[in-house]
């Protein structure tokens, strides 16, 4: 069986072709978008999987486009500093000759950013991004174009962060039932769910990427899983905006954290040091956490219970946000990284709740029981 060809820019995504190859089906002239109320209604009553169709595109207002840029501004540091510690991590554990698979979309600019510190130190890191559903699986035809080309034991999965650990369940069964020598050990930048045992941090701090959608992605959408579009033989999909390019700032993310990597290399040995000694034992405490919130707020369902500061942002933008919960204490350390949760909540007339000792800095809740009709913050009322 042929396999197909994967994408790249500029023809699909405003990424460099060097930088990344998306093993994706270009579904950029599909009618995919729907607002986010119809989406959550066919999505809780069973009527349609989250992965069907794509969230209208939110385009952020000139505001929030400044707390964007000042995150970036500010958190541009942390981040290169966790790149660079989770890339020696990897060369010390893994070996120099790696390739990297992110899981589309929230990884690829994290793969990125891995592949460019890789290659600062003289190596050749190749770049995939793959497309992971939960419910639904990993991509196994982009497994066997990767595994086509490099030895799958080599191959690393590479997510942006975690949040109670669905997504690394998901890559762990996936990857088990295919049985064909991938390891399941994701990597990621913060671990704040105590879910993997290759982070650069478990704090739970913003990931500026977080903040945006496709504009900060290279201009691809969250992939899409739809029987009317995807036949056998092709990749799972996504759509490519090019017209959002007057506002895209995928490069300038990239390019503002490559940036800082001579200034915290004389940190990384150290902090390589202290994440190897520490305690990496994927524990899934913030799943235990979750499943408190889900049972105390009446929610039911851990799916609509988004823990971590880049959950708690992507349930603001692309879903039916019910409340949010913040840990005072984080908000009080850091207030840089929760200011967008505050604005966008406030911009959909979400309830913000001071919770102390959450595990988390902000947990997301997503509208349960949600209708068309549901309206206000109270979702309990909603029949």
């Amino acid at each position: 069986m042929n396999l197909p060809t994967p994408l790249s820019g500029p023809r699909f995504g405003s990424y460099r072709p060097d930088e990344v190859s998306w093993l994706l089906t270009d579904l950029s002239g599909a009618d995919l978008e729907a607002p986010a109320e119809e989406r959550e209604e066919a999505v809780q009553s069973g009527g349609a999987h989250y992965a069907e169709s794509l969230p209208v595109e939110y385009q952020p207002s000139q505001e929030y486009q400044r707390l964007f840029l000042d995150a970036l501004a500010r958190g541009a540091r942390r981040v290169a500093l966790g790149v660079a510690v989770v890339a020696e991590v990897l060369r010390a554990e893994r070996g120099p000759d790696l390739m990297l698979a992110s899981l589309a979309r929230a990884g690829t600019p994290v793969g990125i950013l891995l592949r460019r510190w890789a290659a600062r130190q003289g190596l050749h890191w190749p770049h995939v991004a793959v497309s992971i559903v939960r419910g639904r699986g990993i991509d196994e035809l982009a497994l066997r174009w990767a595994a086509g080309q490099h030895d799958p034991a080599q191959i690393v999965f590479v997510d942006g962060w975690t949040g109670k650990g669905a997504i690394v369940r998901e890559l762990s069964a996936a990857l088990a039932a295919l049985d064909a020598g991938f390891s399941d050990d994701l990597a990621v930048l913060a671990d704040p769910g105590r879910c993997v045992r290759t982070f650069g941090t478990r704090e739970d701090y913003l990931v500026p990427s977080a903040c945006l959608n496709s504009t900060v992605s290279g201009l691809v959408s969250r992939t899409v899983l739809n029987d009317r579009l995807i036949g056998p033989g092709q990749f799972h999909g996504a759509k490519f905006y090019a017209e959002l390019a007057p506002a895209d700032l995928s490069q300038r993310f990239l390019d503002e954290v490559t940036a800082c990597f001579d200034d915290v290399a004389p940190e990384v040995p150290g902090a390589v040091a202290a994440v190897r000694s520490g305690d990496r034992q994927a524990s899934f405490t913030g799943w235990a956490e979750v499943e408190r919130v889900s049972e105390h707020y009446g929610i039911g369902d851990v799916n609509l219970v988004k823990p971590g500061v880049g959950e708690t942002t992507r349930v603001l933008l692309r879903r039916v946000p019910w409340r949010v919960l913040v840990r005072p204490e984080a908000e009080l350390a850091h207030p840089d990284d929760l200011a967008h949760v505050r604005l966008l909540a406030d911009q959909r007339g979400v309830v913000v709740e001071e919770v102390p000792g959450l595990s988390y800095s902000a947990i997301g809740l997503i509208h349960p029981r949600f209708t068309r009709g549901a309206t206000g913050a109270d979702g309990r009322a909603v029949s």
